[in-house]
């Protein structure tokens, strides 16, 4: 299947790297400044294992001609308004469209686009973009769920599923999509809130008086909204993002907390914003996320 990923940054180009390095078919599509330094220097995956350099295939916007089978759009959420004027040239009647955003506000923005070519994705990584544009692997942690939102994986998905394994990275082909997207929500959006609104990593809040009481109620604030929303609990699975994030022994840090420390933009708006509009109509109390919400939003003016 021939593959557009859409953004070669932490997480495009991790996974594109990973796919192009295992003889996938994947193009690149970037803008201008990533045109070039890919050009200049290649695709660089700093992990873990060691150095590899890719030559990737890359392709501007305005050079879309023809479809592509699948569209794996890794764009920040802010950005997704541009990536859906851009990818439409290559949305064919049999594209695939596998979304790896955060939040679920996009899921709704894609599906009103192009309807049922979307499908449910997201991604487990620790990795950033290094001082040169390289793609820093943090952790081992690499890991790529997707799966039909009505949990219909039809043969369509099943040849994707066969393109994606065996690329060097962990993927979950799943018929629960919705859970997983419902629970990484949970888990970032916490994790997110916490680091942004004490101004450090998980370890620094829980050794703080009264850290361990800020994320016990912030975390039970996201999950009564997005249980209001529709998400059925599974009650395993969030204990065990619960002990996970409750971990003094490990300092967990948010791409949303790294991104302000840097002075970047911020997906304020996604994270959390959202949270406090869908609690709000399911009449759902989130004074600490609004604390959170205030407290991004005042970045948001001063940069």
């Amino acid at each position: 299947m021939r593959i557009l990923m859409v953004g070669a940054g932490a997480t495009g180009g991790y996974f594109g790297a990973r796919l192009a390095k295992a003889g996938r078919d994947v193009t690149f599509l970037v803008r201008e400044g990533r045109w070039q330094q890919l050009r200049e220097h290649g695709l660089i995956l700093q992990t873990p294992e060691g150095r590899h350099l890719i030559t990737p295939q890359l392709i501007k916007a305005e050079q879309l001609a023809e479809p592509f089978d699948v569209i794996i759009l890794t764009v920040k959420s802010f950005g997704l308004a541009q990536a859906l004027d851009d990818i439409t040239p290559a949305v064919g009647a049999q594209t695939l469209i596998v979304p790896i955003l955060n939040g679920m506000r996009h899921i709704d923005t894609l599906r009103a686009r192009f309807g049922d070519r979307v499908i449910g994705g997201l991604c487990k990584i620790n990795a950033t973009l290094g001082e040169r544009g390289e793609v820093v692997q943090m952790t081992p942690l690499h890991k790529l769920y997707y799966g039909a939102l009505d949990g219909q994986n039809n043969a369509r998905l099943q040849q994707l599923d066969a393109t994606l394994k065996g690329a060097g990275f962990d993927t979950v082909f799943t018929e629960d999509i919705l859970s997983e997207l419902w629970e990484k929500w949970l888990l970032l959006s916490t994790l997110g809130a916490v680091c942004c609104l004490g101004r450090g990593n998980t370890q620094q809040v829980l050794r703080s008086q009264g850290g361990e009481a800020l994320l016990h109620g912030i975390f039970t604030e996201v999950l009564a909204v997005i249980a209001a929303e529709g998400y059925q609990e599974r009650p395993a699975n969030t204990a065990n993002i619960y002990q996970m994030l409750n971990n003094p022994q490990v300092a967990m840090t948010s791409s949303m907390f790294r991104d302000l420390t840097q002075g970047y933009a911020i997906e304020a708006d996604q994270v959390i914003g959202d949270l406090l509009a869908r609690g709000a109509r399911n009449s759902v109390n989130t004074p600490l996320l609004n604390a959170v919400y205030v407290n991004l939003q005042v970045y948001q003016q001063q940069r």
